[in-house]
């Protein structure tokens, strides 16, 4: 029989207030909470918490206050910046790629919920991963829900709600977000905008 964390893990119904995931859910509140009241000169200090709660090390560079689940199912490449106020539900997978930039108070969610109340009545909850790609930029306010990809080079605009996937290479705004227009590389190449 699964436990409520590997349910959790394979995007199956699970309960949240299994003791298991309580017990992470609070070493995460507690990281965060000694992350936010450090200084920017503590940079050594903000490295150890970080990797603590992404469980890898990391040169993200995050603005306090930050706030997440786990913090273990947060994978990022180099050169990450969330600027302030930054939530990360990472109840699945968050696979974040390098050069990206979270304006402030970008939300990403992998956690959801049944449809039909009375399936919600049960309390049980279920999530879907979230991958963002490379060099990609999430405007301030922006919310990423569960299951969405974002392509490499994509610009996502500032306050938009991204409920399906994005490509690379594409401006995105709105809500719900849609693509606006391609972006054209360095070489001349413009991406697969629709």
């Amino acid at each position: 029989m699964k436990t409520e964390k590997q349910k959790m893990l394979a995007g199956e119904l699970y309960d949240p207030l299994d003791a298991e995931l309580c017990a992470e859910r609070q070493r995460a509140r507690d990281l965060c909470q000694a992350l936010n009241a450090t200084r920017e000169e503590q940079k050594e200090e903000r490295a150890r918490l970080l990797k603590e709660l992404l469980g890898q090390e990391t040169d993200a560079w995050i603005q306090p206050p930050f706030f997440c689940d786990y913090g273990t199912n947060i994978s990022v490449g180099t050169k990450v910046f969330f600027n302030f106020n930054c939530v990360v539900l990472d109840v699945m997978p968050v696979r974040i790629g390098s050069n990206v930039l979270f304006g402030p108070s970008v939300q990403i969610y992998t956690a959801t919920h049944p449809i039909r109340a009375h399936e919600r009545r049960s309390w049980l909850e279920m999530a879907r991963p979230v991958e963002i790609g490379s060099d990609v930029w999430v405007g301030g306010g922006a919310i990423i829900c569960p299951g969405v990809k974002i392509g490499d080079r994509t610009v996502i605009g500032a306050g938009s709600v991204v409920t399906r996937d994005m490509p690379a290479d594409v401006v995105a705004v709105g809500n719900p977000c849609r693509v606006l227009r391609a972006i054209e590389d360095a070489e001349g190449v413009v991406g697969e905008g629709k």
